[in-house]
Formats: structure tokens, sequence, C-alpha cells
């Protein structure tokens, strides 16, 4: 068994109407479903959402405030007054604050751009630049992605004679500011019928109603914000982004063109992929660790040369960022793991002096990879005691109703459900924490900690040819609310198992599936998924949840799945039979576990009898106490041989490593009944014991034996020659004398003195069958049958067919 990282859950499609789609689109099924299942229920809708274009735009003037707004920019215009764009240093406060720049530019306004430092001045409107605005003569302050929340600070603005129009569309607070404009489609009252507008989003729109015309030179600035606020790539921001990639593919900014270029993007085929993983966190980079302007000075420049500067600065400051990440992400995972040691478990918050308040929010996101708890991570002011941070959420936690039900000890704080910033006294922390981890506790479930993995449709490999698959592109582009389509597809082969990778942290299966007497194979590719390849075997069935893409090689094109989970629902055997250097494949063992989904997860080791301890003490595993052993006993229990096992329960171990040889089936039986957890098994039977060998000798050997001991009174078995010339003149072999006088010395038949063994003067009468050992001899043949002349598939069977069929595990993971 493998179990997923995720709960999987397939959706569900009204069949009826993904019949109509295919025949009046006359569309794949496999792209009708998935239009089903993205709630489009017409024809009209689903047409809009392939091939929608400008007409499905929303009027601009449906957005409360939209009338004040131009007209107050028009007067500003006419006038020859000063505007100032007042922006976020983020990408899409950059991406918005860069689309007014060239709005303003355009319509030859009087404007400069204005973004705070994110540490020294940190986010939104502050008063030190209120009063820099006045000094320069700033007649009208139009706010980018921000703004929503500064109520004192815009009454601070009128005061000194500034107007102020502001463009957010952050959740609006109770109490608005009283601007002369506030457009926001989230404003209590707005009838604008798409909410989920980005910052940039809100900022097209006022061009839109300036222009009187949709201004789609300035879609690429409107795509680059809405993909990096993680906005939901359906009604507007789809056509926006839609058509914000095609122009960005032959861009005629120089800012586009260079970001692309040191991106190592091919402009022919940037998606939304390509922001968010590659254009977004190089604009992001100038804000987190430098000045946001940098990043406005690239997308609004003209200039070829200098835009390629900016572009490689922008990607070297994007390296430093990712070093300071790395560095404070192995801190802040210390960090969490002891606050969860603490019993506050369901919210993390860690808070540290020192840390880049700048890239605190990427921290947070990795701490949610890892843990999947809603998250926080703050930088503390050594000098003021200010913890500044950002926060993280997963489903069914809204992190800004959560932030509002604390805000007696917060000094500021915005966002939305799944994002948000804050700023406190560091003071207040422990309280802080405390009351997120009881609204936690109030609002979510133990599943809701389970990370949820959405499929679109299950399907073999032979149902998705290439075909199909570039019928998919027709739903692009993917991203937050349109995610690219997952499948899941069962009971696949393995033909190969490897590893990519510098450091071979990437998975690559080769899978195949028949159906109907066609044979398919796919590459399957899952990214820092490396560790699994020790804990999956050939002889699996594997079960693959993942999106599908096409291979280009040199001019070759093939299907391939890039896994986003996987799981095995059979328990698995690892042959380690017969294997050298068991030391070196333990410790790969550990390493597997322990940077795979199997937390704190550690093999442990089941020895068949009491003999095989002191041998196996001096085996080349010399494991110590870190991994726990287990020995059989004869009342059928397991006794656990370390301290690291009587700490554990064996009922609960995944991977159990059998590692001498049972006496008789019976014992491995009960061994196996006992493993209710196993999900992977690794058979060894050593042969440790005194008992070693499998030729039973005959009951005349004994005899023999017996005799040859009254008649000499005693034997030095330590005598090599001794010894030597009594199994030639016997015929016994030197192990099989062993072995006889080791069953008389359990019988209590002879004694040891030293180097000699001699029989008791009067010895108790007692069948050899009275002798364990003996009896371990008598089921060495059954047992050899099936722990050492079996095949891999076969002892794999013949263990499936002994394991309590009440496994939990295999309840758990299917």
């Amino acid at each position: 068994m493998l179990a997923p990282k995720a709960r999987w859950s397939i959706g569900h499609a009204d069949e009826m109407l993904i019949e109509t789609f295919v025949r009046e689109l006359q569309i794949d099924p496999l792209v009708a479903r998935l239009l089903v299942l993205r709630d489009i229920r017409t024809v009209p809708e689903a047409e809009q959402f392939m091939h929608g274009g400008v007409q499905y735009y929303h009027d601009p003037y449906l957005l409360d405030g939209m009338h004040q707004a131009v007209e107050r920019i028009r007067k500003a215009l006419q006038n020859n007054e000063f505007i100032r764009i007042y922006g976020d240093y983020d990408a899409d406060g950059v991406s918005s604050t860069s689309l007014m720049y060239h709005l303003l530019k355009g319509l030859g306004a009087r404007f400069d751009t204005y973004i705070p430092h994110r540490i020294r001045e940190g986010y939104g409107l502050n008063r030190s630049a209120i009063d820099l605005a006045k000094e320069q003569g700033v007649d009208l302050l139009i706010t980018v992605d921000t703004g929503i929340s500064a109520v004192q600070e815009i009454a601070y603005c009128e005061e000194l004679g500034i107007d102020v129009i502001v463009t957010d569309h952050h959740e609006p607070p109770e109490h608005l500011p009283q601007a002369l404009s506030v457009i926001n489609p989230k404003k209590p009252g707005c009838p604008y019928p798409f909410k989920h507008l980005a910052g940039v989003g809100v900022a097209l729109k006022l061009a839109h109603a300036l222009l009187d015309r949709l201004p789609e030179e300035l879609l690429e600035f409107a795509a680059l914000g809405t993909v990096a606020d993680l906005m939901p790539l359906n009604g507007e921001n789809r056509l926006i982004v839609k058509q914000g990639l095609q122009r960005m593919q032959d861009s005629a900014y120089a800012g586009f063109r260079s970001l692309i270029g040191v991106s190592g993007i091919e402009r022919k085929e940037v998606t939304a992929g390509h922001i968010g993983f590659s254009l977004a966190p190089r604009i992001n980079a100038s804000g987190r660790l430098e000045a946001a302007d940098i990043a406005v000075k690239l997308l609004t420049t003209s200039n070829e040369t200098e835009a390629e500067q900016i572009a490689f600065e922008l990607d070297m400051l994007n390296k430093e960022r990712q070093l300071i990440v790395e560095d404070m992400v192995k801190e802040a995972f210390v960090l969490a793991e002891e606050q969860q040691a603490k019993g506050l478990d369901k919210v993390i918050v860690v808070a540290k002096e020192g840390w880049n308040v700048g890239v605190v929010g990427i921290v947070a996101s990795k701490i949610v990879d890892k843990f999947y708890r809603p998250t926080l991570v703050l930088s503390i002011d050594p000098q003021t005691g200010i913890a500044k941070g950002s926060a993280r959420s997963i489903a069914g936690f809204d992190l800004h109703k959560a932030l509002t039900v604390c805000e007696e000890w917060l000094d500021h704080y915005g966002g939305h459900q799944a994002a948000a910033g804050m700023s406190l006294s560091r003071d207040h922390l422990e309280a802080f924490t405390q009351k997120l981890n009881e609204l936690a506790a109030a609002t979510l479930t133990e599943q809701d900690y389970i990370p949820l993995l959405k499929a679109d449709a299950v399907c073999s490999l032979p149902d998705v040819p290439i075909a199909s698959i570039e019928g998919l592109e027709k739903l692009a582009p993917f991203g937050m609310g349109n995610p690219a389509p997952r499948f899941m597809f069962t009971n696949l082969s393995l033909d190969d198992i490897r590893t990519m990778g510098k450091e071979k942290q990437h998975l690559k299966l080769a899978l195949s599936q028949a159906k109907d007497e066609v044979s398919c194979s796919v590459e399957a590719v899952g990214f820092g998924k490396g560790s699994l390849a020790g804990l999956i075997t050939q002889a699996a069935k594997v079960d693959v949840l993942g999106e599908l893409s096409i291979n280009e090689w040199n001019g070759v094109r093939k299907p391939q799945i890039v896994m986003q989970d996987l799981k095995i629902t059979h328990m698995q055997l690892f042959d380690w039979r017969g294997a050298g250097q068991l030391s070196a494949k333990l410790n790969m063992l550990q390493n597997n576990l322990a940077t795979s989904n199997a937390k704190n997860q550690v093999p442990g080791i089941v020895l068949f009898d009491e003999t095989d301890v002191k041998a196996f003490a001096a085996t080349a595993f010399q494991i110590g106490e870190a991994i726990p052993y287990w020995v059989f006993q004869d009342s059928g229990l397991l006794r656990p041989g370390n301290e690291t096992a009587s700490q554990l329960d064996f009922a609960h171990m995944k991977d159990i490593i059998l590692y001498t040889i049972p006496r008789s089936l019976v014992s491995l039986q009960g061994v196996l009944q006992q493993a209710l957890g196993m999900m992977r098994c690794y058979p060894v039977f050593a042969e440790l014991g005194p008992d070693s060998g499998s030729t039973l000798p005959s009951r005349e050997m004994f005899k023999m034996m017996y005799g040859t001991l009254q008649k000499e009174g005693s034997l030095n078995v330590q005598d090599v020659r001794l010894m030597a010339s009594f199994s030639k003149r016997s015929g016994l072999s030197p192990a099989m004398i062993q072995f006889i006088l080791s069953v008389f010395e359990e019988l209590a038949f002879i004694e040891r003195q030293g180097a000699f063994v001699k029989l008791h003067a009067s010895p108790a009468k007692k069948d050899l069958t009275a002798s364990r050992i003996y009896q371990h001899r008598m089921n060495r043949q059954e047992v050899e049958s099936v722990v050492m002349y079996s095949s891999a598939k076969e002892l794999e069977q013949w263990i499936a067919q002994h394991i309590k069929k009440e496994n939990h595990i295999l309840e758990e993971i299917i």
C-alpha cells in the first residue's frame, strides 16, 4: 500500500447535459464533461466560456462611484492638475500602477506614481506619504489595489485639500473611507455583477470608462495582476487573462518582452502558469527585498536596453529572495512543530525577530503546504516590538473573518478568505494565537485538515488520446476558479520506476493499461515525489490523480500525466531475501519515509524466536534504539525488544521487516494477524538461531550420538580435529552434530562443562518432540516452501491471504 497525501473527490456531471454540449457544440465528450463540471449549464454559456470576446465585458459604469471618478479625472485633465497614482508593492499593485501610468500618459495627464516601501512604510496609505504629496503639489490621488480600509488617512487627505479616488478589490470594512469616489465591486450596494476582480481589474474598468472603450492594449497588465493575486479565472477575469495572454505572446511592451525572456519562456507559449510561477515572482521580488518602483519602471519603460537591465536585476533579486525564503522556511518549520507540540495545532502562528517581512507570505504558503493548517508568519521589529506578517488559509477557514474577531489585538489588518496581512504588538501574540486556535477548533472538522484534491473524471488510459488532450486547451487559461483538468486513473501497471533531477527529487513512472484489447502506455511525472520511488514495487497496481499534458521531444509527441497524488491500495512486498547490504537498504527506507508523506514513521523489525536476539544484536543492522524491534513469543504475542518498540503499537506499524526465518507457518501467521496497519512488508528471513539448516536428523542419528556420549563419557566439542574425525566416522555433518547436541541440551540430556559436554547422570525420559528446536526443524520444510522457495509474487499473495481482513489502513486510503 501507499497512502495518498490527500482526500480524492471525483466530480459528478449531468450526463444528458454532456450529450447536449457534444451534439450542439461539436466538441469532445471529455471537454463537454469538464464544462458541465465547471457549472456551465447552457450552450450560450459554454460558447462564451470557450470563445468569449470583448462583447462579454460588463459596463464599467455599473461600478458604484465610477461616474464621480471619471468626472473628477476629466476635470483634472482639463485643468492640468497634478495626479498621483498610489499603488501597492505586490504584483497586483505594480500591475495596477503600471496600467494607470499608461492610461494617464495616453490621456496627456500631468502625473507620477508612488508605491510605499514595504518595510519602512508598510501597506497602504500613510501620513508621511500624504504630507509628501501635499508638499509636491498633488491635487488628486488615485489609489490602485489599496485604500478601502484607509478611513483616517483619506480623511487627512481631505483636510489637506487632496481629492482621493479609491480603486480597490479587498474586503470593505464596516465603515468606508469618505473619499470623493470609492470603486470596489465588493462595496455594499454596488450593483456590479462580477465581484472577483483583482485590483488591476478594477483599474482596467476605470480605464474602460475613461476611454469609452475596452482598452485592449492594457490587457497584459490586467492579466498579470489577476493571475498573480490568485483571483478566480472565471467570468470577466477569464476574458481578461485569456486575451491578455494572447497579447503577451507578441507584446508591444519592452518590459514584458524582457521579463518573459529572462524567465526562459517562449513568448508564443506564455500561459497563466508562467505568470504565476515565473513572471509574478520576479515582479514581487522588487517589493519584497527592495522597492517596487523598479518593477513599475520595467513595465512602463519603452527603452529596450533599460528593460533588459531591469529584468536582469529582478531575476537576481528573485534568486536572492529564494535563498532567504529557504532559510526562513527551515526556521519556521521548527517553530511550527514546537507550537504544535504545545497543543496549539489548529492554526500555526510563527514569529521571529529579523525575518524579512517581504517574504513572510511565501513562507506561510510553504508551511500550509507541509502542515495543511491556516498559517500566519510574522517578523518582529526588535526596536518597536511590532510584529508584521502575512497569513495563508485552507478551505473552510475565512482569515478575514477570523482577524475581524481578533481585531482587539491588531493594529492593522486586511485581506480576504485565503490570504491576509496584519500587524500587532508582540505582547499580544500569545492571546492572538490562542484565540485563532479556538476559532479554528469551532469551525473546522478533522477532515478539513486533510487536503482535498478534486478530479474531474475517472478515466482509463485508452480514453485520453492526444486529440482529447489537445481539446482540453479550449478550457484554458487555467488557475484559481478554473483549475487545470484533473483525472483519476486506477489499477495501472508499472513498467518502470525511476527518479529525476540532480537530487533525484522527482518521480517518473512508466504506466500501462489495457481496455477492450487495446493497450496504452504513458509516462507519469511527480515533481517533488522522488522519495516515493523506494516505497513502490514493480509489481504494484497504482492509482494516479493528475493533469494530462503532451510531452514533445525531437518531434515526437506523447501523452503525459503530471501527478498530483498517487496511491496503492494493496499490501506491497519488497523482497529482501538473499539481498546484500541490508544496512544500506534500511537506511534508504528510513530516508524515504522521512521525506515522504509518512510523517514520524519508522520501520519495525520482527524476530521470530528468542534465540535470534543475541545473533541479531551482532548483525550488520546495528540499529541500537533507533529502530523498534519485536520478538515473537510461544504465547503468540510480540515482545518489544527495545525501548523504542515499547513506546509503539505494533498494530500501527506500516513498514514491517520480517528479519529472521519463522520456526513455523503458525508463527508467521501469528505475526501477520497482528500487523493490522502493515502497508509494506520486507521479508529477509535470515537464519540466525542454532537450529539453522533444513535437514532433520533421523532418530537413528540421535541414538548414535547418544550412544557415543555413553561410550566416551564426555566430548570436547571445541577440539576441531576431534570433531572433524567424529564427523567423518559418524557420517554426521558438524552442523548436524551441533543441532543434535542443542536438542539434547534443551531436553536436559546433557550438560556443558566448559569445552566438554557429557550426559546427565539420570536424565528424565522425554520424547524428541518436546524440544522446541526439534519442532522448529520438523516444521522447516513446510516453512521453507513458503518463505524460501516461493517467488516474490507467490509470497506476496500468501502474506496478503493471511493478513487480518479488517486492515484499517486499507479502509483509510481507498
